[in-house]
């Protein structure tokens, strides 16, 4: 993908969300899966794991994709979704603080969107304000490109709930499902290789 022109790799974005794992107890173990833990997002808990991401800024590809139980920050694994090429990141509220863990690396900057409640209270009569709230907007617009292999992971091939007991096995269907993410958004563009 990188020869044809589809993976820049100038940027990343990333981002993670939530697969489901059954909470029944009703199996031969009377137990849940050891591997997978509870999150909350707002005020709901989710029981499962995590897909964290890290796709190319420009076109939207996956090029990294790390599977945790459910319990792991998303910032935890923000710098290990980076290829090492890149110059820029960006990343939701959910990663502030990313260019402060020791695992970072001071080539990158990020820019990570601000928390949606000073973003509310930010005075678009105000200059300074106004430049805040379309940086912000360009940032949004950006990111975005990373929610649409979640989109196509879990609406076009309908996975919402993991298959398999464990992290291992779990991650390894993820990776296969989000690289055939990436050639369902550039099917278009590939219909004319080799015709």
């Amino acid at each position: 993908m990188t020869e044809r022109g589809l993976l820049l790799k100038a940027g990343t974005a990333v981002d993670a969300t939530l697969i489901a794992a059954p909470t029944s107890t009703k199996n031969k173990d009377k137990k849940r899966d050891p591997e997978m833990h509870s999150s909350k997002k707002g005020n709901q808990w989710y029981f499962g794991m995590k897909a964290h991401v890290g796709v190319d800024a420009e076109s939207g590809l996956v090029h990294t994709v790390r599977g945790t139980s459910g319990d792991i920050s998303d910032i935890a694994e923000a710098n290990s979704l980076l290829h090492g090429q890149e110059r820029v990141a960006f990343g939701d509220a959910g990663y502030q603080g990313v260019e402060k863990r020791p695992d970072a690396n001071a080539d990158v900057t990020w820019h990570v969107a601000m928390r949606p409640g000073k973003r509310k209270a930010l005075n678009i009569e105000n200059e300074a304000d106004a430049m805040t709230h379309k940086a912000e907007k360009l940032k949004a617009g950006i990111r975005a490109k990373v929610e649409h292999p979640f989109r196509v992971v879990k609406r076009q091939f309908g996975y919402v709930k993991v298959r398999y007991l464990g992290l291992k096995k779990n991650t390894a269907q993820l990776v296969t499902l989000f690289a055939l993410s990436n050639l369902w958004m550039v099917r278009g563009k590939l219909r004319g290789v080799g015709a």
